[in-house]
């Protein structure tokens, strides 16, 4: 098929499709859009570091500015993957640096980023502008300086959750005078000590910044720091305060200025006697994160019944049912909602997701940490939520039944992928037969990330996920008694796929063998921290790649 106009016309055309899917199937169409999408493309995502080599990247994409990219599987947050697995940056900063001098824009998670990857990026990037590092470690404050002290143009630099070696705190007093650029600064989890120097000069950063939108501290800003940053960025519209703790109360006026606040996050612990502290800005809020709070439920249901606009809420489950029916009744317009553990028992049940799908009917994202459930429960938040995408539910012991019944919850995630039409993503939790994955394969089209624990009876289980959900891409597996013909029964399907992930269950290497065999366009890893076994695979993660085995396995990391 030839193009009926010239590719530089065409290239301009395609400029106005962002989404990442579209422009991937426009790439399919000819040779010709094949080649034009490619010169044409300006962002690109890449799920995994290895499905592909830096080489790839920029034959396939010679102009590109951003690029958003992921490292280790998810299982690393959780401990599962070794430290030293892979996903190293510097090799593709290297090759960037030679064939993109004009990038601007670089997010990457759960990757190894050294500090002379960091220093690579801060001279090589003239017009760089964004840094964002999620779950990554191998760096330091150094290398931090290094991007403050040279990066003229920076208007973002995201830190969330890393690893990171403290070694002085000059990386914050780092921005040159002439620095006026920052939109969004977050060094919330950073760890490092903020000493008087260092809150100069984030003081006079912010001060000449007119164009500040978004700043996160870390728990050493007190209460007092706070409120001289707040009177030098009134425009601000996410904020993220530091301790909330300390004996001086901020008062109402410093936070009452900040008419554009949108989304507020208590990142450390808060005094319930400050708590009313934030009720200036609560009617506008659209996103509140108290995720690392404390907070008694009397007092969250005071805070939250200021905020009748909330779109968007993380709070940890000691607030309780009662805390979370105070959200269904202020919060109407939610459209997601996160609950986490404070301890091993939980606190949430039944009773406050019913609630919240009853007052909350535009819920389209869900993660809940809860000490029991009911299958009844489910089916009424299915039939309230039609429009759900992500459901997670966690049941904080494995195995629990219906706490009525004593039955499977097989019903509950039954009416779950039955009523929820655009459901993506689902996390099971609970006592499970076959009967639910039966359920998924069949009503769940839309599916796209799957995550199993302790769940299922046979081989048919995965067997009737592999079969019908024909949109997966990852499946995430743990504890379920799944082996080889279940493994195998996607041989297929995984080209389509982006990630397998399956630890303690019932695979041997010999079907795994099989596997990398019949799929060459698949890298089968075997994990195994321990001496490896003959009868049965400690760890396995198997992805798609054009790239081939890659040369930087560690020895417990064995590629077939």
């Amino acid at each position: 098929m030839r193009a009926s106009f010239p590719d530089e016309v065409l290239e301009h055309v395609l400029v106005f499709l962002t989404r990442h899917r579209d422009r991937n199937a426009v790439s399919l169409v000819c040779k010709a859009w094949y080649k034009a999408e490619g010169w044409s493309r300006r962002e690109v995502f890449i799920g995994n570091c290895y499905s592909l080599s830096p080489q790839h990247l920029v034959r396939r994409f010679p102009k590109i500015t951003s690029v958003i990219m992921k490292g280790r599987p998810r299982f690393t947050d959780f401990g599962f993957v070794p430290r030293n697995w892979g996903a190293y940056v510097y090799p593709w900063i290297q090759t960037m640096a030679m064939h993109y001098p004009w990038l601007e824009e670089l997010r990457l998670k759960r990757m190894t980023v050294c500090d002379e990857s960091l220093a690579m990026i801060a001279r090589s990037f003239s017009n760089f502008r964004a840094l964002s590092l999620t779950s990554c470690d191998g760096f330091s404050t150094d290398g931090l300086a290094e991007i403050t002290r040279h990066c003229r143009n920076l208007a973002e630099l995201e830190l969330q959750e890393n690893d990171i070696e403290f070694r002085s705190g000059e990386w914050l007093t780092g921005f040159p005078e002439t620095y006026t650029s920052l939109v969004s600064l977050n060094f919330a989890t950073v760890r490092s000590h903020v000493n008087y120097v260092d809150f100069v000069g984030l003081e006079r950063l912010v001060a000449r910044c007119p164009l500040l939108k978004k700043l996160k501290l870390n728990k050493e800003i007190t209460l007092d720091q706070l409120q001289r940053l707040l009177q030098l960025s009134p425009n601000l519209v996410e904020l993220g305060t530091g301790s909330y703790s300390q004996k001086l109360s901020l008062p109402q006026t410093a936070l009452g200025n900040c008419n554009s606040l949108r989304s507020l996050s208590v990142i450390w612990e808060v005094v319930p006697v400050f708590v009313h502290t934030l009720y200036p800005v609560c009617a506008n809020l659209t996103s509140l994160n108290l995720s690392d709070v404390l907070l008694p439920t009397t007092d969250f249901q005071e805070l939250i019944s200021h905020c009748p606009k909330l779109q968007r809420l993380l709070v940890q489950d000691d607030v309780g049912d009662k805390g979370l029916q105070t959200a269904a009744m202020t919060c109407k317009d939610l459209r997601e909602l996160r609950v986490f553990p404070v301890g091993e028992e939980g606190c949430a049940t039944e009773e406050g997701l019913r609630a919240i799908s009853e007052g909350c009917p535009n819920l389209r994202k869900i993660l809940y940490f809860c000490r029991q459930m009911t299958n009844a429960a489910m089916v009424t938040f299915a039939r309230n939520c039609e429009r759900m995408t992500h459901f997670r539910l966690c049941i904080m012991k494995v195995y629990e039944t219906d706490h009525v019944t004593k039955e499977p919850l097989d019903e509950g995630f039954g009416a779950i992928c039955r009523q929820c039409k655009d459901l993506k993503r689902l996390a099971l939790s609970g006592l499970l037969t076959d009967k639910t994955f039966e359920y998924i394969g069949w009503f769940a089209k839309n599916l796209e990330t799957l995550s199993i624990a302790f769940a299922g009876d046979t081989d048919l289980g995965m067997q009737y996920v592999l079969g019908g959900c024909t949109k997966l891409r990852k499946l995430e597996i743990r504890d379920c008694p799944f082996g080889d013909e279940a493994l195998l029964a996607g041989v297929h399907k995984y080209n389509s796929m982006r990630s397998l992930w399956m630890s303690t269950c019932q695979i041997t290497p010999l079907g795994c063998e099989f596997l990398a065999k019949k799929n060459r366009l698949l890298n089968v890893e075997i994990i195994n921290e321990h001496e490896r076994s003959q009868q049965q695979v400690e760890k396995l993660y198997v992805y798609r790649t054009i790239a081939g085995q890659r040369a930087d396995a560690p020895p417990c990391v064995e590629t077939l």
